[in-house]
């Protein structure tokens, strides 16, 4: 790609389909993939992300929230999409636009299988969460007792799958928990066929559920930042390519004597001569306050480069001295080199948030195939 002259996000599909075949290859045959491209597809563009994976014949989408369906729908996304936060407000808007629903308790339940039949539908496909561990939606495993007689009052809905999600996957320290979910589940679905009288799909693991508990595969599994170019371990990271590159310019350089503050409230004040650089992105572009003083960096001719001061709303500025660069530079604040989780890390978060923060207001650029 050539130097961008502006703050831009680099969207590389060649990464997606890379990371696609790569989590397909930890799969058994028959195996379903669900893509989730919920948050802008983890900050990138959903709509763009969803007709790629389509393509690419993808078997599932999930969206946290029913708006986030209604988008892919009107972009033309044609397979089947869970909703996996549905509020009843929306149930019949997700009926409108053929989506699916999470339910994930009693009041959820009956006021779906309400609006189903007050729109006489006939087996509308549903989905029922499980919680087993995480502690955040679900049914409770004793729930199966009521779940299941509800659903057998109405014609309206059907059982397109049962669902858990797992805590700490990715961390190999909680593998006894994590097999403990595992287990907690197979006594659901057990439990679940058997009353229901029908086999609905099965699935349960992340992107660290899919590389490291195979047991746990069932019929279908999720991937989110595994897509998105993340293993969320050291070696995973090796094997897949962050589709995401974050590049602004220098717009200006200044030349600062000792004492001279820089920035708002001036948080930093020089120690010396010092050279520093203007950069056109701030916390409205999704670089909060929180990487300010020193804690978050960039990159210019290869060289980190620190944040100084407060991050302003559209700018940011940062220490130069030592660097050979001047204004109209390429500054990387992230890219396939430069990991995201890099400066997530300097500022004790992690690479979901600042990859979901990027404001929809900076540019995207899409590498294609």
């Amino acid at each position: 790609m050539p130097k961008v002259r502006e703050t831009v996000l680099e969207i590389d599909l060649r990464a997606l389909t890379h990371n696609f075949n790569y989590l397909k290859s930890k799969l058994q045959p028959g195996i379903k993939f669900l893509a989730v491209v919920k948050a802008f597809a983890y900050g990138s563009d959903s709509v763009e992300i969803a007709k790629h994976l389509q393509k690419m014949d993808v078997d599932y989408f999930a969206v946290a929230y029913t708006k986030e369906g209604v988008v892919l729908r009107d972009a033309g996304i044609t397979k089947p999409i869970l909703v996996l936060h549905p509020q009843p407000i929306n149930f019949k808007t997700i009926i409108e636009r053929c989506l699916e629903p999470s339910l994930y308790s009693a009041k959820v339940l009956n006021e779906f299988v309400a609006v189903t039949e007050e729109n006489a539908q006939t087996d509308y496909p549903v989905h029922i969460k499980f919680n087993t561990g995480l502690n955040r939606l679900g049914f409770w495993e004793s729930d199966v007792d009521f779940i299941v007689p509800r659903l057998k009052e109405t014609s309206a809905v059907k059982v397109k799958s049962i669902f858990s999600h797992l805590a700490a996957s990715e961390d190999l320290k909680e593998a006894d928990f994590t097999n403990q979910q595992i287990q907690r589940f197979n006594s659901i679905i057990d439990n679940f066929k058997t009353q229901i009288g029908y086999k609905p799909w099965v699935h349960m693991c992340n992107t660290s559920g899919i590389i490291n508990y195979k047991n746990a595969h069932f019929d279908m599994v999720r991937s989110g930042i595994g897509l998105y170019g993340f293993g969320n371990s050291v070696k995973e990271d090796q094997n897949l390519k962050p589709i995401a590159s974050l590049k602004s310019v220098i717009s200006q350089i200044h030349n600062i004597e000792k004492g001279e503050s820089v920035g708002y409230n001036r948080a930093y004040i020089s120690n010396g001569f010092e050279k520093t650089a203007t950069i056109p992105i701030g916390h409205a572009d999704g670089i909060t306050r929180v990487y300010g003083k020193k804690k978050g960096f960039v990159y210019i001719n290869n060289q980190k480069a620190y944040i100084i001061g407060n991050v302003c709303m559209d700018m940011i500025m940062v220490n130069v001295t030592d660097i050979d660069c001047k204004e109209g530079d390429e500054v990387v604040i992230f890219d396939g080199t430069h990991r995201a989780n890099e400066i997530a890390e300097s500022a004790g978060t992690i690479s979901y948030e600042i990859l979901t923060a990027i404001s929809q207001r900076v540019k995207r650029e899409f590498i294609y195939e």
